[in-house]
């Protein structure tokens, strides 16, 4: 059996390499840093998290748990990698992207089936010497994106996505918060900023009115709605951050014994606490603005910034149009997709996606027919949102919108989740046994 190809070592490239070597097949792994860095990436190691150190909630009756239970049942291991790397969060799996990127790194690494090539990869000529996955991410570009533009037949859309900035611990004044997890959930693991009426508007004001960086074909940016830059978001109402990341319900300031006017919520970075970063502050204001804005937050009128947000370029395929069901091109079979590059949505979704890709590419070299993940499932429901055509095909991360109801109406939004994420653990259970996979119980 000759070797898989994979373009990329991100978080769909790294889980779809270590199952198919874990499966026997021989991957050889592309990965172009340090030879290169795209705009967003600044370090060398595998699966490095840019935006943020969070993987999103952990409890199956939400859709981002969910997603990890799936992705267990079909043989997740940086999922693994995640709990070795994991950081006090409440309910959410946040990690120190570091320890995770590096534990990544190692398993890959150290993986005898794998063999690691550092270079960049400008075509797509690896597909003649047998099947080859492309995992290069939203930030693909250059002779790689021309190849891929130039063989699909089809213009790569594009959004831009943003970050949020990174403060360090000794220069948050803690006198002017308090630690709490939002309804009590977890161990007080956020540090929260509270702010009364008049501070709130006062910040509002200078928010909405800060001067943002330049971008590049800024006319022709479509922003996706889940990385929305927190002062585009601002600009919809005095009240929509409130109701956003912004949001004080659940908590209660010890100083005050009351509900905070508006409260912004810090999220350690690393095992140390020693950075947080800006809980939904995703942004494209000019440094100088951000530091003069988000001083304003209590507690952060002295605030150090080891990163401040940022907003870089994302494309992606038209996915319903040149997939096939088991994300290979339709012009061209032996090539396969995955990641955001397909246009799923956020780190666990692209992790998720290269599973699956991984997956089908072992069905083909068995000489299966594809999977078909259930409808009922997160997974599957992705996969399905990748092959539904419709003219305004954007970028989607697992929700529990994508999942048919139940048959009958549970009022009850916490046990009708709890039910749907049930049925949906179970249809992965059930499918995989059937179709002979041995499923993580």
């Amino acid at each position: 059996m000759g070797p898989v190809r994979i373009i990329g070592a991100g978080l769909a490239g790294c889980e779809a390499a270590l199952l198919l070597a874990d499966a026997g097949v021989p991957v050889i792994l592309y990965e172009q840093k340090p030879q290169h860095f795209s705009p967003a990436h600044k370090k060398e190691g595998f699966a490095e998290l840019v935006c943020s150190n969070s993987l999103k909630a952990d409890r199956l009756d939400s859709a981002s748990g969910l997603l990890k239970a799936e992705m267990r049942l079909l043989g997740s291991h940086l999922l693994d990698a995640a709990e070795t790397a994991r950081v006090a969060a409440g309910g959410a799996l946040a990690v120190d992207r570091d320890l995770f990127s590096a534990e990544v790194t190692r398993m890959v690494e150290s993986h005898p089936r794998i063999e690691v090539r550092r270079e960049e990869v400008r075509d797509l000529s690896l597909a003649r010497e047998g099947l080859l996955l492309v995992a290069t991410g939203p930030l693909t570009e250059g002779g790689l994106a021309a190849a891929i533009t130039e063989m699909t037949g089809q213009d790569s859309l594009s959004f831009f996505d943003a970050a949020a900035p990174i403060v360090t611990a000794e220069s948050i004044d803690r006198t002017k918060g308090f630690a709490a997890s939002r309804y009590g959930r977890g161990s007080d693991d956020y540090l929260n900023c509270p702010f009364d009426k008049e501070g709130y508007e006062a910040f509002y004001a200078a928010l909405v009115s800060a001067e943002r960086a330049q971008l590049h074909d800024a006319d022709k940016v479509t922003v996706y709605e889940g990385c929305m830059p927190v002062e585009i978001m601002a600009r919809r109402g005095a009240d929509t951050l409130r109701y956003g990341p912004l949001r004080p319900v659940g908590l209660i300031n010890p100083a005050t014994g009351h509900r905070p006017w508006a409260n912004v919520q810090l999220r350690s970075e690393d095992k140390e606490n020693s950075r947080y970063n800006l809980v939904g502050f995703q942004t494209n204001l000019k440094c100088g603005e951000e530091m003069r804005v988000f001083s304003m937050i209590p507690g952060l009128e002295n605030a150090e910034f080891v990163r401040y947000g940022l907003m870089h370029r994302n494309s992606f395929l038209n996915s319903p149009q040149v997939l096939a069901e088991d994300l290979s091109l339709r012009c061209e079979r032996a090539i396969f997709f995955a990641g955001q590059i397909t246009g799923v949505e956020g780190y666990m979704e692209s992790a998720a996606c290269g599973l699956i890709a991984a997956h089908q590419i072992l069905r083909r070299l068995a000489g299966k027919p594809p999977l078909a993940l259930p409808l009922e499932t997160m997974c599957g429901a992705l996969m399905a949102h990748l092959s539904n055509a419709n003219e305004d095909f954007q970028p989607m991360g697992s929700n529990m919108g994508l999942l048919p109801p139940l048959p009958e109406r549970v009022r009850d939004k916490r046990l009708r989740y709890q039910q749907i994420a049930l049925r949906a653990v179970d249809a992965m259970k059930h499918y995989l046994r059937a179709e002979g996979i041995a499923a993580e119980e």
